[in-house]
């Protein structure tokens, strides 16, 4: 006869671990801005670490925090194991749930290639016996990633706001469409047919007389009418300079989620709209939304008018009725280029002229915000909205935003990295509309 032989489990069931829940509880390591680095002392950058150690460490941190594991059961399987981790029960159901992570389409895996020494590399030299070298496998989180992550921070967004949903961006504005929201009216080319059928009807009759058959010509047609509703483009400018870690607080990694929510919001709620972010430092850049989780704050400063000048084309681009910019920063702009602009500059290859990049660390520098009002003038010219949301209250920086959000018709919120999140999506939910011309 055969015998089954039951024995008390030591660990924990891998299989049964809600996934989303390990990835939230993950987001800050996993959206590392370099908060930790000591760069002010050292003026040295740590590299983010993105090998399976770190990523066990983080997963164990997560489990323990979770309340799956105890510290109890950890020693219990290192101390099987010699308290070695290497071979034990523990890094055994560590790699299962990086299988799992993997398996879900959350992490993806991939080797890093060894560099050889140039000596070795060179045909005829000696040679010698050595132990193989160790794997170095590196993990990177993927778009679903990425955009669970921004649907978990809008769902607890949205958790505090109540059970309604958010909806599109309706306006005063009536238009054509398949839903009835108000009164008919007569058909125009180009509407959409959806007729109203009673009142097409009752118009021929009332023409000619109930006759058959009933001659219906063409102002007799009525067509539904429904809520007019626009699409918007949306610029992201998060700023990566410095100061967004220093002080006490880590500032960027906030500012990220934000970025991760609305991507989500827009891509499940809005999809008409288009969103795009924007990296500005000394410098500005566009951001693709699938390295967001790789990137750190730099030893940069704060070139706000080059951020609202890449900001200002990428939205003059887009076809859309409404266009804003929702900027994220903590201080004020502190560098700008000085000279010829990038266009004038290849036109004019043989003057060799180029830009130059101008600094102020104490900020309040005239030519800088001189040059940064420009750029928030032409985002006036081209109908463009800027709302900013300062995660600094200092005194002097309260009529700098007080005057470039004037320039637009925009809005400051003077916020901190806990309710950054919650007033971005309060302002991108309730925005003002604008008429369609």
């Amino acid at each position: 006869m055969k015998f089954t032989r039951y024995s008390k489990f030591k660990g924990f069931d891998v299989s049964s671990i809600n996934l989303g829940e390990l990835m939230d509880s993950m987001s800050d390591e996993l959206l590392d801005s370099g908060y930790d680095d000591d760069y002010y002392w050292t003026r040295q950058r740590r590299t983010q670490d993105t090998s399976l150690d770190a990523l066990r460490r983080a997963l164990l941190q997560a489990l323990m925090d979770n309340g799956i594991i105890s510290e109890q059961q950890i020693r219990e399987m290192l101390a099987e194991n010699e308290n070695k981790f290497q071979g034990s029960l523990l890094e055994q159901l560590l790699n299962e749930l990086i299988e799992r992570l993997v398996e879900e389409g959350y992490l993806t895996l991939h080797e890093q290639q060894p560099q050889q020494n140039a000596q070795q590399q060179r045909a005829g030299g000696p040679g010698e016996f050595s132990e193989p070298l160790p794997r170095d496998v590196r993990f990177e989180v993927t778009e679903k990633g990425l955009d669970f992550l921004g649907y978990k921070t809008l769902r607890n967004l949205l958790g505090s706001f109540g059970k309604s949903a958010a909806g599109r961006h309706d306006t005063v504005y009536l238009s054509t469409g398949v839903e009835a929201a108000a009164a008919s009216k007569r058909y125009e080319f180009g509407d959409t047919i959806n007729l109203d059928v009673n009142t097409t009807l009752l118009s021929a009759i009332q023409r000619d007389g109930l006759k058959v058959p009933l001659n219906l010509e063409y102002q007799d047609l009525y067509v539904h009418q429904c809520d007019y509703q626009s699409s918007c483009a949306t610029v992201v400018m998060l700023d990566c300079s410095h100061s967004m870690i220093l002080y006490g607080e880590d500032r960027f990694t906030p500012a990220k989620k934000v970025a991760l929510a609305m991507s989500h919001l827009i891509r499940t709620q809005y999809p008409g709209d288009s969103l795009k972010v924007v990296l500005f430092h000394d410098g500005a850049e566009e951001l693709p939304l699938a390295k967001l989780a790789t990137t750190r704050v730099g030893p940069y400063h704060t070139n706000t008018a080059e951020g609202l000048r890449l900001s200002r084309r990428l939205l003059q681009a887009q076809r859309k009725e409404m266009k804003q910019i929702l900027m994220v920063t903590d201080g004020k702009p502190t560098a700008c280029y000085v000279g010829q602009s990038l266009s004038s500059a290849r036109s004019d290859k043989n003057t060799g002229a180029a830009r130059r990049l101008y600094k102020n660390s104490m900020g309040g520098d005239p030519l800088v915000m001189s040059e940064t009002f420009k750029e928030v003038q032409a985002c006036r010219k081209a109908g463009i909205m800027i709302n900013t949301f300062m995660l600094a209250s200092d005194y002097y920086l309260v009529d700098f935003v007080k005057q470039m959000t004037a320039m637009t018709n925009g809005k400051a919120y003077f916020a901190n990295p806990g309710n950054l999140s919650q007033f971005v999506l309060i302002d991108f939910l309730r925005r003002r509309t604008r008429k369609v011309r």
